[in-house]
Order: C-alpha cells, then sequence, then structure tokens
C-alpha cells in the first residue's frame, strides 16, 4: 500500500489524538518518535492531544488544577504502574472519555499495546480512524525478560490490537514480514527519520569532542561505542567478545535496568558509562566514537543506527530485524551473524584495523541518511494519516470485510 504524498500547506488543518505506551520523562525509542511527531504536527499547524502512561510519583507533585502541556499541546496521564524502571499503563475508562472529547480526525498509537489497545477499540466505537505503528516487539521482550510461557498470547493479542486499526505502519521490510505473517491487514511502511544537523561529521573537530576523545582514548585507540537502552533486550553484553583487543576502547552511552550487570560482565573490557544522553550531549557522544556497535538482534528498526550514520560513523550490526534496511554490507558497515560466536569482534577488527576504510563507510553512511530527515519523515507519516481517513474506523472495515475486498486501499482485509 502506498501513501498518498501530502503537499506542504495544502492539507487543512486537522486533530490528531496522539497515544502512546512511553512518553517524557522516559526516554526510548517510542519516546523519540512521538516528540519528532509532535513537533512536525505543530509544524504543519495541526492540532494534537497527547495521551500517555503517567510516571509513578509524578503525579503526586503535579496541582490538580495543572494542565500539562508540550509543545501548546495537552498531555493527559493514564494511570500506571512501574516495570523495570519502565511506566505501564493500565486500561483506564477515562481514556474513552478523553478520546471523546479530543473532536480527534484521526488517533495516532504508537507501540500499541495495553494503552493503545484499548485507544484504537475506543477509536472504533467513536468512528475515529487508527493508525497503529509498530514499533517494539512486545512479544520478544516479553521471552527475552524471563516470560517466554506469555510470548504466543502476547503476539495473538498484538495481532487482533493491530487488526482492529484502520492502518498499521512497519518500521522495517522484516517487521512488514512478520506482520503479514501474522495476518495483520492493511500494512504500510513507515521509517524514522533523523536530525542531520544535530548529528554531523563536522562535531568531530570541536574542541569539546577532542577533549572528550583525549581523555578516553590518551594514545589514539580506536573508540568502539554503544548508544541506547541498557536493557535485557538491547543484548550490550555482547559487547563482552572485544575483550583483549589491544587499542580498543569502548564507550557505553545510555541507562536502563542492565546497567549494574554490564558493569560487572564488561569490567574487563574497562567500559566508559556515561548515563542516559540527550540533544547536544548525545550527539557529541556519537562524535568521540570511531566505530559505532548495535548489539540487539531483535530490533524492529533502530534508530540509532541512522544517528551514526548521520555523524559519519561506520556501524556495526546484527543482520537481522530492522538492520538489514538500515546496513549495506562493505559500504557504509558491516552487518554481522548474531548467532555466531565472536562474529562481532570479527567485524570490530575489520575496521580497527583498516581506518580508511572506516572513514569511506562512515562517509557513505552520512550520504545514505541526508535525505532522511524528520520533515521528510513526517509528511509521510501526514499521507499514511489521510489513507486511514479514506479507509474509514474500524466498524467500516468490518462491514467490507464481508465482501473480502476493501477497495479504498485495494488490499485483503
Amino acid at each position: 500500500m502506498n501513501a498518498r504524498s501530502v503537499e506542504r500547506g495544502t492539507e487543512s488543518p486537522r486533530t490528531v489524538a496522539v497515544v502512546t505506551e512511553s512518553f517524557l520523562p522516559t526516554l526510548n525509542g517510542v519516546t523519540t518518535s512521538v516528540l519528532a511527531v509532535l513537533e512536525h504536527l505543530r509544524r504543519r499547524g495541526h492540532r494534537a492531544v497527547v495521551i500517555a502512561p503517567d510516571t509513578p510519583g509524578q503525579s503526586a507533585r503535579r496541582s490538580r488544577t495543572e494542565q500539562e502541556r508540550h509543545l501548546g499541546f495537552d498531555v493527559h496521564r493514564i494511570p500506571a504502574v512501574a516495570y523495570r524502571q519502565f511506566p505501564v499503563a493500565l486500561p483506564h475508562p477515562v481514556l474513552d472519555t478523553i478520546l471523546a472529547a479530543s473532536g480527534a480526525d484521526v488517533l495516532h498509537a504508537a507501540s500499541p499495546f495495553l494503552l493503545g489497545g484499548r485507544a484504537i477499540t475506543a477509536a472504533g466505537r467513536l468512528g475515529i480512524p487508527s493508525v497503529a505503528v509498530f514499533q517494539t516487539d512486545v512479544a520478544g521482550f516479553a521471552r527475552r525478560n524471563g516470560l517466554s510461557a506469555a510470548a504466543p498470547l502476547v503476539r495473538r493479542v498484538l495481532g487482533r490490537i493491530h487488526a482492529g486499526a484502520s492502518l498499521t505502519l512497519a518500521p522495517s521490510s522484516a517487521t512488514a514480514a512478520m506482520l503479514a505473517e501474522e495476518g495483520v491487514p492493511r500494512v504500510a511502511r513507515w521509517g524514522r527519520g533523523v536530525d542531520t544537523a544535530l548529528f554531523h561529521p563536522a562535531r568531530r573537530s570541536s574542541a569539546h569532542v577532542r577533549a572528550m576523545r583525549r581523555r578516553i582514548a590518551p594514545r589514539g585507540e580506536t573508540i568502539v561505542g554503544y548508544v541506547g537502552r541498557l536493557a535485557p533486550e538491547k543484548e550490550v553484553e555482547r559487547l563482552a567478545e572485544l575483550g583483549g583487543m589491544p587499542g580498543i576502547r569502548v564507550v557505553v552511552a545510555g541507562g536502563g535496568p542492565s546497567r549494574p550487570f554490564l558493569e560487572r560482565r564488561l569490567r574487563h573490557l574497562d567500559v566508559t558509562f556515561t548515563g542516559p544522553l540527550r540533544g547536544e550531549a548525545l550527539a557529541d557522544a556519537y562524535a568521540m566514537l570511531d566505530v559505532f556497535v548495535h548489539t540487539g538482534a531483535a530490533e524492529t528498526f533502530g534508530q540509532t543506527l541512522q544517528e551514526a550514520h548521520a555523524a559519519g560513523l561506520p556501524v556495526v550490526a546484527p543482520a537481522s530485524g530492522g538492520p538489514l534496511d538500515l546496513v549495506a554490507p562493505g559500504l557504509d558497515g558491516e552487518l554481522y551473524d548474531p548467532d555466531e560466536p565472536l562474529a562481532l569482534r570479527a567485524a570490530v577488527a575489520r575496521l580497527h584495523a583498516d581506518r580508511a576504510l572506516a572513514e569511506r563507510m562512515g562517509s557513505a553512511g552520512r550520504l545514505r541518511v541526508e535525505g532522511t530527515t524528520w520533515e521528510a519523515v513526517g509528511d509521510e507519516l501526514l499521507a499514511h494519516h489521510e489513507t486511514a481517513r479514506a479507509v474509514g474506523a474500524p466498524p467500516a472495515l468490518a462491514r467490507a470485510a464481508k465482501t473480502g475486498w476493501n477497495e479504498k486501499v485495494g488490499a485483503r482485509t
């Protein structure tokens, strides 16, 4: 299914209800994507209403009459519980009330599960078309966190949630294929943008970044780094393979529940842990690296790969999931077999031994993402929203499904 193009300024202002399983102050890929979506909606003159999990402890610090806002948009918080330092919203009837009062023309559900699933159902009852963005493999998350028995049920629940949406957006070809195998109808591709001004090779030459490099690699060692959440599903412990490599220094940027474990597991590498970073500090962290390593083998996309490309870095990533779309082996990085012991080490060793090759790959990666701005990707999203509005709300889809063909989208339902 191809999204229709949306010319700038030609679409009439609309109201988008953005329901997300993660929002500030929690930092992760879902939050980053939602923030970019909200910025683009404001840029194009649209209105948004944000519905997100509450952060345990935050509600008590807010005034009863205080209305939280972000970029001028109202933010409504839904009661949540904490799981592994991550707020998980509980389905709550107030969600239906908020949606009904929002006047939304379309629902944008970011990585829907408990909160987003209820939102899509409520939108169907209210006649609001919905776009479900598949971003987190919750079933895979369950398996890697010791809940393997629950994974099949979680996958079935996710399938029903996305089948109930007017349109599902997959971030990569691997994810789109997985959703198709699960029987999810009406799937389109939608990637992610990257701030190519913030993440830029020129930052590497700044006095601040040069000083950072001298502190970490005083003898000119190759600095190999990971950026992202420190959680079991990210498999950052794979970096242990780099032990014993001469001339290598390792940096891990990010925070999360796995940090104490990783500090023990990677002790032999004398890793520099920076903690969570945002904005300029995050861009500087990329700029001081020589090689970027992605460790998780079950990523639906891999936004940090695009940020590393924008920073002019060669990337090393597993040959699975989202990275298959984002890395051209031998051109802008290396893909390694995540099931092959020491494959990550071998890929890093090639770039460590050949700095000229690493620099060429970094330059190629920069060229690869220069047109992948959040503005361009945001306009693609607005076109997908229009497609969902043309398709209609889920009840209309259910009626159309009786004929076996939905003429509005030209695909089997």
